[in-house]
């Protein structure tokens, strides 16, 4: 068939099965805008920020496991649209974005909304195209999906000229990938794998270590079924909450910066870490010397990169997560006894019950902890838990009780404010018999607040919860452990009416004080059909704890307010 290049973007997209692109036109993608106008085999969100538009695509990959496909324009739409490409290169997050560019006659001249959006996008993309002729277009679009699912997920960008998508040529789609030099490996070798499987039958304190590539390789169930035919504990990182469900035996919690008493204790002292689809971040590590001291590693990754690049690695398998994970069950099936770790199982108990994951409630003032808590008891599996950066993030991840994969959306790798009220809006189009709530901050909330109007337009009923303390909550914790209390810049007692906020853009705002009237709002924002901004009043100076100090070693944890870095 014969077509301009701007349909034939258009027409690869039906072509890979994508139902929804969110994005914001501009002149060099105007083209591109045309054909979407004139077809029907998909949906176009417009969103009101370019960084907006790449969240959503984020959110929506994170909660289907499908690629997010985003879409602006040259310049301007591209450099907005740059922390949403590092916040999802960070995670590991498969996305397609298309921009436009300027003529191939302008490129290099300074022209009028010109940028070099390959130069800049090599940093924060697993790959990047700048279509330079029409008859590349197919393939590039092609290889572009296979780059963004397969392997280890991410971005990819395609640049497009803005003569390219009105050029007239042949549109040939093509069936199938080759791309001698991008071959991941998913089956992991089978030596290494039957040394990890001995290492396992030895170890008298092994530790599952979880990690988010084990949701998005999809081997939540392998993961379960390994630790439960071993009686294996196991810790997840923030990237992998709800992996083991909340209320699985084996789960000692989240670990690392703010996980709890028991997870990084049970890190310090296991003899085998058995790490599972992880990169062992420095938020999750704390003090490299300290950590794990005492034990052999298996580190299974599917990016041979991240194999001994921070942690020496004693077992290292290079595969995808299901993989090995079925081969490692196949070998150990009818070999582990799982009365072999019950003496570590309830020193592990010991240790849950010697400083547990609580807070001490009040009935004078909202705690957040308890919004989160309650937010569980009242919706549990039923919800999607998207979020911003900072405490709220944290009490979050402490405190809802995770019961599957997907459905704790968060930005982990790059901590972007104003990630969670957009990818909310993407996660509840992929997922619209589900629940959406955006756990967020008073500062979080206004980074893309101008989202209001796109939930409104296009029937979006995401609750956003607004954790209130007038403050950068996170960076004030820190002001108040190492600066001796000096809030530089951090007071944010001057705010909008946020009740009166989503109101004037077509949504509903509730201003909560007290437990009643939170449940209230909740209960009737989940009954409309609208965006919801529910403004809670919450303790202005609580902290996130527990709180291993930056550098520190895991089993030296803040625990309480009494506690100071020394």
């Amino acid at each position: 068939m014969k077509m301009n290049g701007a349909r034939m973007v258009c027409e690869a997209l039906i072509a890979e099965g994508v139902k929804t692109v969110f994005g914001y036109p501009g002149g060099a993608i105007m083209n591109v805008y045309d054909e979407i106008y004139k077809q029907d085999g998909f949906e176009h969100i417009l969103n009101r920020h370019e960084q907006a538009s790449v969240h959503a695509a984020d959110g929506y990959a994170r909660a289907t496991g499908k690629v997010g496909v985003a879409m602006v324009t040259s310049g301007p739409g591209f450099t907005n649209a740059v922390t949403g490409l590092a916040t999802a290169y960070m995670d590991s997050i498969p996305m397609v974005i298309i921009s436009g560019q300027v003529p191939l006659a302008l490129i290099g001249t300074d022209g009028f909304q010109e940028i070099d959006a390959i130069g800049i996008s090599r940093q924060c993309t697993k790959h990047n195209f700048l279509v330079r002729e029409l008859s590349e277009l197919p393939r590039i679009m092609k290889e572009a999906f296979h780059i963004a699912r397969t392997g280890r997920p991410g971005p990819v960008l395609v640049d497009v000229p803005k003569d390219i998508t009105a050029e007239i040529g042949d549109f040939i789609y093509p069936d199938s990938v080759n791309i001698p030099s991008y071959k991941p490996t998913v089956k992991g070798n089978k030596r290494q794998i039957e040394k990890a499987i001995d290492a396992i039958l030895k170890a008298k304190k092994p530790l599952l270590y979880i990690g988010g590539g084990v949701v998005l390789s999809n081997a939540s169930d392998l993961v379960r079924k390994l630790a439960d035919m071993g009686q294996i504990p196991a810790v997840e990182t923030l990237m992998a909450r709800g992996v083991m469900g909340a209320s699985n035996p084996l789960l000692q919690g989240m670990l690392g910066m703010h996980g709890n008493y028991g997870s990084n204790m049970a890190m310090s002292e296991t003899d085998l870490v058995i790490s599972l689809g992880a990169r062992f971040d420095d938020r999750v590590t704390g003090k490299l010397s300290e950590f794990a001291k005492y034990a052999d590693v298996i580190h299974v990754d599917i990016d041979a990169a991240n194999i001994g690049k921070l942690v020496d690695v004693d077992y290292p398998i290079v595969g995808d997560v299901t993989h090995v994970v079925e081969k490692m069950i196949e070998g150990l099936e009818g070999k582990i006894n799982p009365d072999k770790y019950t003496d570590w199982r309830e020193v592990l108990e010991r240790y849950d019950n010697l400083h547990p994951q609580s807070f001490t409630d009040s009935d004078t003032v909202i705690k957040p902890q308890w919004v989160i808590e309650r937010i569980g008891e009242l919706l549990g599996e039923q919800a999607i838990i998207t979020s911003d950066v900072g405490q709220h993030q944290m009490w979050a991840a402490q405190h809802y009780p995770f019961d599957r994969p997907r459905q704790w959306i968060n930005s982990g790798g790059l901590g972007t404010m104003g990630f969670g009220f957009p990818a909310a809006l993407g996660a509840k189009r992929g997922c619209p018999d589900k629940t959406v709530i955006n756990i967020t901050g008073d500062g979080s909330i206004l980074m893309n607040v101008q989202e209001l109007v796109t939930a409104s337009e296009y029937k979006i009923p995401v609750i956003n919860v607004i954790l209130n303390n007038h403050f950068l909550g996170m960076v004030r914790q820190w002001q108040t452990f190492f600066y001796e209390a000096r809030y530089a810049e951090t007071d944010l007692s001057y705010q909008p009416n946020f009740k009166a906020l989503a109101e004037s853009c077509g949504g509903i705002g509730y201003d909560v004080t007290t437990k009643e009237e939170f449940d209230s709002a909740l209960k009737d924002a989940i009954k409309k059909d609208k965006v919801a901004f529910i403004n809670v009043a919450v303790n202005r100076f609580e902290n996130v704890l527990p709180m291993v100090p930056a550098g520190g070693a895991l089993y030296n944890m803040i625990l309480d307010d009494q506690q100071k870095e020394k």
